[in-house]
This record gives structure tokens, sequence and C-alpha cells, in this order.
């Protein structure tokens, strides 16, 4: 595995993104995708507090604040490479991709890799851009058309956020902080047009 060119860095933010090999589906019924938000509370929890999240058919985006940890950095070797040190986050996200893809090698007896490399990281580097990417990623569903209105989609943290559902997972105090209630967030993420995306181009993927 090649070593990473954006290192996780605590007390920073991240978008953390990842899609099937050859783009190719790595949720193919709805059980997989509870399950792979199920292997994020194991794995993913105790190094990233999970900002905003949306797990599409063929890729998954994570809005993501790597906490503090006094732990030393994990030290991984390749065949063809020298040791080197790998973050506590890296190592999650690691352990993440192992565990999903052999569930899903098991359950639908395929063989290979699932995930087309890698995870890939852009650092945010002013806070503001916070809002911006969650709306950007809350809106992936729509943008897709996979449904008509965010909120509609199951598998994102959209519902956490207007208050219609309680979940536990994502911690979206940071983004609804600078909006005066959940209603002033839905209707900035509903007042989305195409030329805001230049806002973030740099911290989106191809």
């Amino acid at each position: 595995m090649p070593r990473r060119e954006v290192e996780l860095s605590p007390g920073e933010y991240y978008h953390v993104y990842n899609r099937g090999n050859n783009r190719q589906h790595i949720f193919y019924e709805r059980s997989n995708y509870l399950f792979f938000l199920k292997r994020i509370r194991e794995y993913v929890c105790a190094a990233l507090e999970i900002v905003a999240y949306c797990l599409m058919p063929t890729h998954y985006h994570l809005l993501v604040k790597i906490k503090p940890t006094s732990a030393q950095p994990f030290v991984l070797t390749s065949e063809a490479s020298e040791p080197w040190q790998v973050s506590s986050g890296s190592r999650a996200m690691m352990r993440l991709a192992v565990s999903y893809t052999k569930a899903m090698n098991k359950r639908f007896e395929r063989v290979g890799a699932l995930f087309q490399g890698p995870f890939r990281a852009k650092h945010l580097d002013r806070t503001e851009y916070l809002v911006h990417l969650s709306r950007y990623i809350h809106l992936n569903p729509v943008t897709a058309s996979l449904v008509k209105r965010a909120e509609e989609w199951e598998f994102s943290s959209y519902r956490d956020y207007l208050g219609v559902r309680q979940g536990t997972l994502p911690s979206p105090d940071i983004v609804l902080s600078q909006f005066p209630s959940p209603e002033a967030y839905q209707q900035f993420v509903e007042s989305y047009t195409a030329s805001e995306r230049e806002v973030i181009e740099d911290l989106l993927f191809d």
C-alpha cells in the first residue's frame, strides 16, 4: 500500500472518500449500508469524529474531524518498501475497508478488491468550508437522481441534521451552529446552485 499523500492530523477536518473498484457497486442491498455504518462505529469512531456522511451505491463520502490521540503512530511494512508510520485515523480507515471487503466477499461469494484503492482525503484548511461541503455531501443522492429530496435518502446524515432522526453517529453541531435553526440549514441546502460548487472545488474528487 502506498504512503498517504495527505496524512490525517489530529484536530483537523477532512473530506474522506472512496469508491468501488472499476466504479462498481460497494453496496448491493440495504443491509450492506447498515453493516458499513456499524463497522464505522466499531473501527472508525474512536479515531475520527463523523461530522457528516453519505453512502452511495458506488462510493461513500465522510466529513470527519481527527480526534486527538496519545497513541504512537502505527508502523506498517511492505515487501516492496521500508516500514513507514501511519496515524491511528488512517489505520482505522484501513481496518474499515478490509473488514467490509471481507464481509462482502463472503456474502456474495466474490474475490478480490472491492474498493478502487486506499481511501482518499482532502484537508479543509478553513472552517467555513464545512457548511458548503456538508451540503455537497448531503445532496449527492439528489445529484445522482436517486431521490428528489435529500431527506428521502436513508443512508446519509441529513435526516439527523434536520432533527427528523435522532442518530448518534454524526456530530453536526459544528455545522448547525452556523445557522439559527435546522430549518435554516435545510433552506441553505435546498437553495444550492451549481455555481456554488466553485467554493469547494478543490475539496472534491474526480
